[in-house]
């Protein structure tokens, strides 16, 4: 299986006073226009998933919308694995149920650099450190995993910054 991993766009900051939720935090223009452009890019030099996975958060469903409409990716399905406080092994338990052999999953950081350092084999007792990976917003990172999604089965062949995306457009 090959997994597409997708931080979502830039988002408004925090803001306590209009969104009392968290969760409810809308992309921002900015954001929304520079996932644009990174979708596009990412139509040119990445096959397409046969599935979407999105955290239930606004800012990710919105992300998904956007690689729906501007990279040609199926429609996300809710996920609430892929919510912040999940764990990486919350999210391989859902892959692993999965028959697909490219998925693509949209959510945050820092649970995303947490699932790739899960994925990748230990070099060491102690492991991939999972801050070893941070995701800009709106980057994407391919892992490919031989058999079914697991702890320590995946190879990262390449983790793109937005920047890349937007100039392949």
């Amino acid at each position: 299986m090959d997994l597409l991993i997708v931080r979502h766009a830039i988002a408004f900051e925090r803001d306590p006073k209009r969104w009392r939720n968290d969760g409810d935090r809308p992309l921002s223009p900015e954001g929304m226009a520079r996932a644009r452009k990174a979708a596009a890019g990412l139509k040119r030099i990445v096959e397409r998933p046969v599935c979407v996975l999105s955290s239930p958060l606004v800012r990710a469903k919105q992300t998904a919308v956007i690689l729906t409409e501007y990279a040609g990716w199926p429609k996300a399905v809710e996920c609430p694995e892929l919510s912040p406080e999940e764990s990486p092994e919350a999210v391989l338990g859902v892959l692993a149920a999965r028959q697909e052999k490219v998925i693509a999953i949209v959510g945050h950081q820092p649970g995303l650099g947490r699932l790739i350092g899960t994925c990748l084999p230990a070099r060491h007792a102690g492991g991939v450190s999972s801050e070893a990976f941070e995701l800009k917003k709106m980057g994407v990172a391919l892992l490919r995993f031989s058999g079914k999604p697991r702890a320590g089965g995946a190879t990262l062949h390449w983790l793109v910054p937005p920047r890349i995306l937007r100039a392949a457009d």
